[in-house]
């Protein structure tokens, strides 16, 4: 099983260009275009694993020049989003990069660190299977089958 959350002391480098090789691939195979302020966004997204907003992200690619227009940051993030690359934390009105191969429909379960801030996204195959067999019998059909969960990730409770 993957790790939910990296560890403090993870090659945080690798990490990076491991999830822009999977972008690259990923838009490749698509016939997409990772244009450069998509790459830019992704990577500001990936410079921590905590979800960021959109005014965060424009703040850390103005370090760089000159800030982006919000409207060109939220086009690149709904590509992005569109293309499986971010996951929108909707408890936070953030984005966090995501690096999974996930198919339309598929659950995501996200733990939010409240010390850290820290986004983890965990396998739930079976409460996936669980809850979309509630949505079938209801008739009902989920737009972004997402779940949020807040509490403590292991790396906090073991510095306390």
């Amino acid at each position: 099983m993957a790790q939910v959350f990296p560890a403090p002391d993870h090659d945080h480098g690798r990490c990076t260009s491991d999830a822009i090789a999977h972008a690259e691939a990923l838009c490749t195979a698509r016939a997409q275009r990772l244009t450069p302020i998509r790459r830019q966004v992704l990577e500001a997204l990936l410079g921590s694993h905590q979800p960021l907003g959109a005014y965060e992200i424009i703040e850390r690619l103005a370090q760089h020049g000159s800030p982006p227009a919000p409207i060109t940051i939220y086009r690149a993030l709904d590509f992005l989003r569109d293309n499986g690359l971010v996951h929108r934390i909707e408890s936070r009105n953030a984005f966090v990069a995501c690096v999974h191969n996930h198919t339309d429909g598929d659950m995501v379960v996200f733990l939010l660190c409240e010390k850290c801030g820290t986004a983890g996204e965990a396998p739930a195959a079976g409460v996936a299977d669980a809850l979309k067999g509630a949505t079938r019998a209801a008739g009902f059909t989920p737009k972004a089958p997402v779940i949020e969960i807040t509490g403590v990730c292991a790396h906090c409770r073991a510095a306390v």
